[in-house]
């Protein structure tokens, strides 16, 4: 044990070292096929909830050093205030990481790229390109659609029962559907993208199963941006091409569509599928939602994106200059990262951050990010989020849980992305269970 101790700590100062020397070692967190142990309890959880290590952390502080990796100290914040603080800050933070692809060529869609990982001037340049076509006004247009494809899944479940996976047929077949309407893309590619939107989030094989799965999905649609150069389409995609495509390239729109993609559908999918599980352990809440005015189901949704937080930290910062970061000496260079899900939960901005408490939609929530880099589409999640709970709730009054075994749920397990593979329900929990 000591031996391996001091070994361990050799290998840490070298890699510092050659960090320092940027001709000797350049760092390729794609190759990385495991992350420490000790890194990963911010991304674990206990069902719903993040594991007591998350808030043990936070209580000595609202900044952390976690630990290192490729030679770079990592700080972890949990706090409430720091969160906002940090997330809002983009001068002393970059959100860049290409100085952690190594130096080996790489072909298009193993680029870094979209607006979650790029600095201004190009993240103003990209995002310019977005916001107008997310406002409330724009958004309406999909507001039809949006019912219409919750009502056809609806309709699929029904003809499905009694007992039916939720995740499958309501979660993920949803936002899936919007999405591809949005931006003007084929369905046809469901079950690979399922697979693929998952892999992108997982991290149990470290930054190789993750970039690898990146690299598959930005292929499809970077293709998909030079298939409508010639043939634009009707949605999203085929629009910007129309009126600014000479002024992007297929990489620079291909990664904004990646972003929009899976920001589009994993997130709203994992929220779908942990919100049903949820309210259905409080049948007022769901109740409410079947019959309560928009304000009170406004502030469901909201307590649901608060409690349950799906994406679990924020994409990581860089630290720009050393700096002090509410105690902690943070060195250039260093990478903080934001634990949404932790800050979401802070005693100290709220009176019952544990617990599924309508009273906490008082307080602002970190779902969907804060800052440049919040989440463009969180209107668009926003009204998924209402148009198919709602709908939920009056189709099907007896909702039920189909199973009392939390193993069956498939809770999944260092996730950036945090959801569920199953949720089996019965429909109407007045028939008898066979």
């Amino acid at each position: 044990m000591l031996l391996s101790s001091v070994k361990d700590r050799v290998r840490k100062f070298a890699l510092r070292r050659a960090m320092r020397n940027r001709t000797s070692v350049v760092p390729d967190i794609t190759t990385l096929r495991k992350v420490p142990e000790h890194l990963t309890f911010p991304l674990r959880r206990d069902g719903v909830d993040p594991v007591p290590a998350l808030a043990e952390s936070r209580a000595d502080g609202p900044v952390s050093l976690l630990g290192s990796v490729l030679g770079l100290d990592i700080f972890l914040v949990t706090g409430h205030q720091a969160a906002k603080q940090v997330l809002a800050d983009s001068r002393s933070y970059s959100n860049d990481m290409r100085h952690l692809l190594g130096d080996r060529p790489r072909t298009d869609a193993e680029q870094i790229g979209g607006l979650g990982m790029t600095d201004p001037p190009d993240h103003t340049r990209l995002r310019g390109l977005l916001t107008p076509e997310f406002t409330m006004r724009r958004l309406q247009r999909l507001q039809e659609p949006i019912e219409r494809i919750v009502e056809e899944a609806l309709d699929a479940m029904e003809a499905s029962g009694p007992v039916v996976d939720l995740v499958d047929a309501f979660g993920f077949e949803i936002p899936f559907q919007v999405i591809c309407e949005l931006l003007g893309l084929p369905s046809e590619v469901r079950e690979e993208f399922h697979h693929l939107g998952v892999a992108r989030f997982d991290v149990s094989e470290g930054g190789t199963g993750v970039f690898g799965a990146a690299a598959e999905t930005r292929t499809f649609l970077i293709d998909a941006v030079r298939q409508q150069r010639q043939d634009p389409g009707d949605g999203l995609i085929g629009e910007i091409i129309r009126t600014k495509g000479e002024e992007f390239s297929d990489l620079e729109l291909g990664g904004l569509a990646d972003g929009a993609f899976l920001g589009g559908y994993e997130t709203s999918a994992a929220m779908l599928s942990m919100g049903t599980y949820v309210l259905l352990q409080r049948p007022e809440v769901f109740e409410l939602l079947r019959t309560g005015d928009k304000e009170q189901v406004d502030a469901v949704i909201d307590e649901l994106l608060r409690y349950l937080c799906p994406v679990q930290i924020a994409f990581p910062r860089f630290a720009r200059e050393d700096h002090d970061l509410f105690g902690q000496k943070v060195t250039k260079g260093s990478v903080v990262i934001v634990s949404l899900a932790g800050a979401n939960r802070d005693p100290e901005a709220m009176a019952n951050p544990e617990q599924f408490d309508l009273r906490n939609t008082k307080t602002m929530n970190f779902a969907f990010g804060h800052g440049m880099h919040r989440c463009v589409g969180a209107e668009l999640a926003r009204m998924e989020l209402r148009a198919a709970l709602t709908a939920l709730a009056k189709r099907f009054p007896h909702l039920a849980m189909a199973t009392d075994d939390p193993g069956e749920l498939g809770f999944r397990n260092l996730s950036i992305v945090y959801g569920l593979d199953r949720l089996p329900v019965r429909l109407d929990s007045t028939l008898e269970r066979v």
